[in-house]
């Protein structure tokens, strides 16, 4: 699905990471791809599976909250397990077993606390994915190529996600909602089997923590100093606005479109997630390239500014063709944070073996916009309405922007001129 001459392969041209082959770096290429086919099953689909059984607005909300709060519990000591360990590998294969078994009880048994206790456990194991896999290709490819390979991966695994979404759509309408449950559960096989083509012997673990082209190289950053870091603060604030606005709108357009229209309510969902993931997939390496030569504050204005307009369009119509339409904004907002947020997050932290971590921490900040999103949101869906959640969605999202565009410096001009 994707070529060497749509998205750049750091693999050709890594002067400060030689000895990488080729076996290790498509083995992360799909290690992406299909790792978001395994997450995708219990992301926007959960909404319309616990809907078809009679399940309120706020029940879901509430549900899918638990699954927010275990990871805001779990991301910043998960991102601080990742630097102390070298066994990412394994702490990624642990990650998709529990993901996996989560998926199976929620299968099962659709009822109140067995989908607790799944979405507990699911957010738990998902804690480590992003910072592992941030922390491998960084060890990798090396900072000079890592704003490319960064992109590369969230093209691989936005291209999964659409993989994912035409395929569970499909069997949740043919076969049945029950059934794209299963299916996460059987795609995790092929998920850790590409895990093995990585080779940890072609990892460098200091540089995959943070340390290396730093001015404190070879010294970790106390978490209290690092906290003190107004760049970092102003970012995980404006993070937890964004996911805070972002989070809850396309659950709520599907629980939405889903009253009284089956089984087809699956179908629209999946076009939704196949429009957003489609326009990551075509962008993501552009922005890689983008985020080098322009910088990271105008890439993120770009897709924070996107979100307001997009919460205000859901109100002004409920044609499903229009809908689906608009989720291309969706996927600029969430292309742009994907791969940006992590670009910024390496470059305040550099040089302070903190960088998995400070991962961790952003996780959490997103995962507080998100939990919180889906609570509140499907509070005033019950006792307003949908169009009343959609437009205070937009105006979270409107302050994001602004906090945003005012308080935030650009982080790019920070690196060391030889970067």
């Amino acid at each position: 699905m994707l070529s060497d001459q749509g998205v750049p392969n750091p693999a050709q041209a890594a002067p400060s990471r030689p000895n990488i082959s080729n076996r290790s770096l498509r083995g992360l290429d799909w290690l992406n791809f299909l790792l978001a086919d395994v997450q995708t099953g219990v992301g926007p689909f959960l909404a319309i599976y616990l809907a078809g059984y009679h399940w309120n607005a706020e029940r879901v909300g509430l549900t899918l909250t638990v699954g927010g709060i275990a990871g805001i519990v779990s991301q910043t000591p998960a991102g601080g397990l990742v630097d102390q360990l070298e066994c990412k590998r394994a702490l990624i294969g642990a990650g998709i077993s529990a993901l996996a078994v989560g998926a199976f009880v929620i299968a099962l048994l659709p009822s109140f606390w067995p989908v607790v206790t799944a979405q507990t456990l699911i957010g738990i194991s998902s804690s480590v994915f992003m910072p592992a896999i941030a922390a491998i290709s960084l060890g990798m490819v090396g900072r000079n190529l890592f704003d490319l390979r960064q992109g590369r991966n969230q093209a691989f695994n936005s291209a999964g996600n659409v993989t994912a979404a035409v395929s569970m759509g499909l069997i949740g309408y043919f076969i049945s909602n029950r059934a794209v449950f299963f299916l996460v559960s059987v795609l995790a096989a092929p998920t850790m089997l590409v895990l093995l083509l990585i080779r940890s012997n072609e990892i460098d673990y200091e540089l995959a923590r943070g340390i290396g082209n730093g001015k404190d190289d070879g010294k970790t950053v106390r978490i209290r100093n690092l906290l003190k870091d107004r760049p970092l603060a102003i970012f995980l604030g404006c993070a937890v606005l964004f996911h805070f606005a972002n989070a809850a709108m396309l659950p709520l357009l599907g629980e939405m479109l889903a009253r009284g229209k089956g089984r087809a309510s699956m179908m629209f969902m999946s076009a939704c997630v196949v429009t957003t993931q489609l326009t990551i997939t075509l962008i993501a390496g552009l922005l890689g390239r983008l985020a080098r030569s322009w910088g990271r504050k105008p890439l993120l204005l770009i897709g924070f500014g996107v979100l307001p307009i997009r919460g205000i369009l859901y109100v002004m119509t409920r044609s499903p063709l229009l809908l689906v339409s608009i989720q291309v904004l969706d996927g600029i907002g969430a292309g742009v944070f994907g791969v940006v947020s992590v670009l910024v997050i390496a470059d305040l932290t550099r040089g302070t073996g903190r960088f998995n971590l400070t991962l961790g921490a952003i996780a959490t900040a997103v995962g507080i916009g998100a939990a919180l999103s889906q609570t509140i949101a499907g509070a005033v869906v019950h006792h307003y309405s949908f169009d009343g959640a959609f437009v205070f969605l937009a105006s979270i999202a409107a302050v994001a922007f602004a906090a945003l565009g005012f308080l935030m410096p650009e982080t790019l001009a920070q690196e060391p001129a030889s970067a």
